[in-house]
């Protein structure tokens, strides 16, 4: 395999393009000396809210505790239902299990995101939220989803931690539920040095039982009004998130640059499929996803001319043997099963060069017919 010469994400190139800000924020932190809490959280909480036009963001470890942390704090719980999607990181349903719930798997659209005309027969008596992915940075139909869940009575959580900023009909993912959840993960659109996450919400009651949750209970220090967890975003994250989050819409538009590259490159290429995109959405490219129909040995041919490639993901979340209890049945989920085979992520992050990313496009058509 030859030497990876144009990778799936390259965090370093992105810190040198900011390295004085980045260094700057690092120090600032340990002067201080406040590495949990303080002002550099409550900085970066604040600018957040802000900026995406919420009126709470509240900080947490990472997105699998933001996803927990909103459940528990909704009062899912044992007994109870969650729809969500079959296809998705695992941070999405064992968040719904940890909390005693248990996870309803819905298959997929043409946009890799839960299939609103499916949602419907998914419904039972036990089931008290849906539990929407944005996945690859593309939204689901909030206007379909929203429209179920009022009708039924449901709480929507969304799940944003690959889709910081896009939009569905103009508005913003994760302003349509009760809450948003968001990953700050390194790779991801708006990404810390370690793991980091946020909910953000306009319910100020809910806002604080998730800060306090979230906080072993409390708001402040010794005075637990119940037993919580211990979720916090240390404050090297938070301010290092905090030096990033000024550039994220020029790295946002040039995300969406890179896809109009590749798709004006591959849009010709035989048995090559690229992303679809919703006319009402606003695509943010956390990933740019194919689909091939020979894809283990495209990923080798790529790997061989220096090209990082990887799947998100290769098995649906109901068939992993984590969910084998759920006794999901032989194609119940056919088009995430059916994508599971095919799709590819090829590089993409804003510092990509338009030559590197015809390289990629080359070797991706290379032998193709």
């Amino acid at each position: 395999m030859a030497d990876i010469t144009i990778p799936l994400v390259d965090l370093h190139a992105q810190y040198l393009s900011i390295q004085g800000a980045i260094d700057a924020a690092i120090r600032r932190v340990i002067e201080n000396s406040a590495f949990i809490g303080g002002p550099s959280v409550r900085e970066f909480e604040e600018s957040y809210a802000a900026d995406y036009g919420v009126r709470h963001c509240i900080s947490v470890a990472n997105g699998t505790d933001a996803i927990y942390v909103a459940l528990k704090m909704l009062g899912i719980g044992s007994g109870d239902e969650v729809i969500t999607t079959a296809h998705s990181w695992i941070s999405t349903s064992e968040s719904i299990s940890q909390t005693g719930a248990r996870p309803v798997f819905v298959d997929v659209d043409a946009y890799y995101a839960i299939d609103a005309d499916l949602i419907d027969a998914a419904i039972t008596p036990r089931t008290r939220a849906i539990i929407p992915v944005h996945l690859f940075g593309h939204p689901a139909d909030m206007t379909r989803i929203m429209t179920i869940a009022q009708k039924h009575g449901l709480l929507v959580i969304e799940d944003c931690a690959q889709a910081h900023y896009a939009t569905w009909h103009g508005q913003r993912v994760g302003t349509f539920g009760v809450v948003g959840t968001f990953s700050f993960y390194p790779g991801k659109n708006l990404g810390a040095y370690g793991d980091a996450g946020a909910i953000i919400t306009n319910d100020e009651a809910l806002a604080a039982r998730m800060r306090m949750y979230a906080n072993h209970g409390a708001l402040r220090k010794h005075e637990h009004l119940m037993e919580g967890i211990n979720s916090r975003l240390d404050a090297l994250q938070a301010a290092i998130l905090h030096a990033k989050l000024p550039h994220i819409h020029q790295w946002t538009a040039q995300r969406q640059r890179i896809a109009s590259w590749y798709d004006e490159l591959l849009a010709g290429a035989p048995a090559v499929q690229i992303p679809r995109v919703r006319e009402q959405a606003t695509h943010v490219y956390h990933l740019y996803v194919v689909q091939v129909s020979d894809r283990d040995a495209v990923a080798s041919r790529l790997a061989t001319r220096g090209v990082q490639t990887a799947i998100h993901y290769p098995t649906p979340l109901p068939l992993l043997e984590a969910y084998r209890y759920l006794g999901t049945r032989s194609g119940q989920f056919p088009r995430a099963t059916a994508n599971s085979a095919r799709i590819l992520s090829l590089p993409m992050y804003p510092e990509l060069t338009r030559a590197q990313v015809e390289s990629v496009a080359a070797a991706l058509c290379s032998g193709r017919h």
